[in-house]
């Protein structure tokens, strides 16, 4: 299983550009990585975006669904509040993009991500009252 995270920050979207492998190279996702024998999903999740992003974060609600990745693989997506740190790309990633729901079709998503950031955007244009929106943020070069 693969785990990743729709960050939600003050009314955006964390999108990581991947750096590798060649054939996803460029494209954005929604960070993560694969679960560990033995480890929980939420456990990884949380672990993989402190690897691959230097964040500390809670994994909150499932997004409904799954997806098809390689064979023997599928990916699970939660929401996730950002609890420490400034993402930056350290690991599989080359740059990180704080997008806000007008916006978050600016980048060209993997195939496999864009049904769970259809459901964080929905998300995020409902988002709670008071929740003040602040523009898009380049981060790490993007």
């Amino acid at each position: 299983m693969v785990v990743a995270g729709a960050v939600l920050h003050g009314g955006r979207l964390l999108a990581a550009r991947r750096s590798a492998p060649p054939a996803l190279a460029g494209r954005w996702e929604l960070p993560g990585g694969k679960v560990e024998p033995g480890e929980a999903p939420r456990a990884a999740l949380v672990r993989e975006l402190r690897e691959e992003l230097g964040i500390e974060t809670e994994p909150l609600a499932r997004i409904p669904g799954e997806w098809p990745l390689t064979p023997g693989y599928v990916l699970r997506v939660w929401t996730v509040r950002l609890v420490a740190g400034e993402p930056r790309p350290l690991q599989d990633h080359d740059a990180v993009r704080w997008l806000t729901p007008d916006r978050a079709d600016e980048v060209d998503w993997l195939d496999q991500d864009r049904p769970a950031v259809g459901e964080a955007v929905r998300l995020l244009a409902g988002r709670a009252p008071g929740e003040s929106r602040t523009p898009e943020r380049p981060v790490g070069g993007a």
